[in-house]
């Protein structure tokens, strides 16, 4: 944990907005959208009209208990809706029907992480200021799209157990794959539609003792979500290392210039004066909602990961890797089934994970799903299998992938046209050992004298030769062989 100042320990909470992909907003019958003209989507509801009546849209509800459930929380017998006051312009109510004190469900847990809350809110409309909108003219000038307003939310908060920025990015990275797959959001950040804050606090190495907490808003992506809890901790070192006191202040993150800047002093909740919402009913979840939602969960990425590294063996980072990316997963699945015992599990999910993906960002798509490259998940699972029958080394390997991304077919034609089968002649591979060694004899001598890193040159020169149809492990035996190192 590098990135915690020495001397301290980082306690970490997250909270999770994610809006939810429902037909309708939360309260009224408008559409939710993004990139649309501003302000096409709204009702007298969503604009908080007086006389107005909100209705709570049912599919919002169950795609809460679902999330809920995926978290393994406790659902509430009875919720309550509750008036969130506050005045600012993206709010037209003057409040925010959220929930309070009686949230849908509470207590559950994901990884390592225990989930304080899950509950229900709408969402604001959104602010555009004058460097974000050509339409606005002047500093200063602010906007409001009132499209977003009462967008069904979810917001997820966790306890503080997290210790590390790059802990903190890689569960959030868990918790996105696992609300993806429920279907219940796109779980876009550069849209807005996943927002994560962090509350932030550091203590003494050794202490149980929580210190005063500063809260990082809005961050869209999750390297700027883990750089601005660096930024956070750091600036909160050099504070106490000060002798000073840390305030509980709401902050914003810039990550062009790394800095960090104070919006307001942090809210409380009796800040907020929350009143119960008198035009809505409790929400009381049937056992058929329960049981609905419950079906709808399938695997889940955390129990994902268990199976892989149970089942199938996979050493537990590569597990990870591929059960908390959805795509990845979706690819390897195919490939395992497309192997049907030709190449094993680890084989196939390192060229999945390390391979294709390596070749996917060298070829410009570094966000895309693999399903939909011209790379079929049978082609790669067939490579694999070549690779570790010892059909085509590693290096000459790599070629025929970066010709199946460009092209798409079979890594066997590929392998045949282009001449990469693997060199079996002992012979032949001997003698090009020997050149390789009189045409560096100085980086002969330092192998012999000990040094591993200078047989570098000499297996070089045997790849090169042969085009990378040499066996790696093999070179390397040969040339200590042929040098007398054990």
């Amino acid at each position: 944990m590098a990135s915690v100042p020495a001397g301290y320990e980082a306690v970490i909470g997250l909270e999770i907005h994610c809006q939810l992909r429902t037909r309708t907003k939360m309260f009224c019958g408008c559409e939710p959208s993004f990139g649309d003209e501003p302000n096409v989507h709204t009702c007298p509801i969503c604009l908080g009209h007086p006389g107005t009546l909100p209705v709570t849209n049912a599919q919002a509800v169950q795609f809460a208990l679902q999330i809920a459930l995926a978290l393994g929380c406790e659902i509430a017998p009875r919720s309550i809706f509750h008036r969130k006051n506050y005045f600012y312009p993206d709010l037209p109510k003057g409040y925010q029907i959220s929930q309070y004190d009686i949230p849908l469900a509470r207590e559950g847990r994901l990884g390592d992480v225990r989930i304080h809350r899950v509950h229900l809110e709408e969402d604001a409309a959104k602010l555009l200021h004058a460097s974000e909108s050509g339409r606005i003219h002047g500093s200063g000038s602010s906007l409001v799209d009132f499209n977003r307003g009462g967008t069904p939310l979810v917001e997820i908060v966790t306890e503080p157990d997290l210790r590390d920025p790059g802990e903190a990015r890689e569960w959030a990275q868990l918790l996105r794959t696992t609300i993806k797959q429920l279907g219940v959001s796109d779980v876009n950040m550069e849209e807005g539609s996943l927002r994560v804050d962090a509350n932030v606090s550091l203590r003494p190495e050794g202490s149980d003792e929580l210190g005063t907490k500063a809260e990082l808003k809005n961050m869209n992506s999750f390297r700027f979500l883990e750089r601005g809890i660096e930024a956070e901790l750091e600036r909160q070192a050099a504070l106490l290392d000060a002798g000073e006191q840390v305030a509980q202040d709401t902050l914003h993150f810039d990550p062009r210039s790394g800095t960090l800047t104070p919006l307001r002093s942090k809210e409380y909740a009796h800040d907020y004066r929350y009143l119960p919402e008198p035009d809505l009913v409790p929400l009381a979840p049937t056992e058929e909602m329960l049981a609905e939602a419950l079906a709808a969960l399938g695997e889940l990425p955390a129990d994902r990961r268990e199976r892989y590294e149970s089942e199938l063996e996979l050493p537990s980072k590569l597990a990870a890797q591929l059960a908390f990316d959805a795509e990845l997963s979706s690819y390897f699945e195919r490939a395992l089934e497309a192997a049907d015992g030709g190449a094993s599990a680890t084989v196939i999910a390192n060229w999945v994970t390390g391979e294709l993906v390596a070749r996917l960002r060298e070829a410009g798509d570094e966000a895309a799903d693999p399903l939909q490259s011209k790379v079929d998940p049978a082609s790669l699972a067939a490579l694999a299998g070549m690779v570790e029958r010892k059909q085509v080394a590693v290096t000459a390997a790599r070629q025929v992938l970066t010709t199946l991304v460009a092209e798409g077919g079979d890594p066997a034609a590929i392998v045949e046209r282009e001449g990469l089968g693997q060199i079996s002649d002992t012979g032949e591979l001997a003698e090009i050992v020997a050149r390789a060694i009189e045409s560096d004899p100085a980086a002969a001598d330092r192998v012999r004298e000990g040094n591993p890193k200078a047989i570098g040159p000499l297996v070089g020169f045997v790849m090169r030769e042969t085009k990378g149809r040499a066996d790696g492990g093999e070179v390397t035996r040969l040339i200590h062989s042929k040098l007398g190192v054990g």
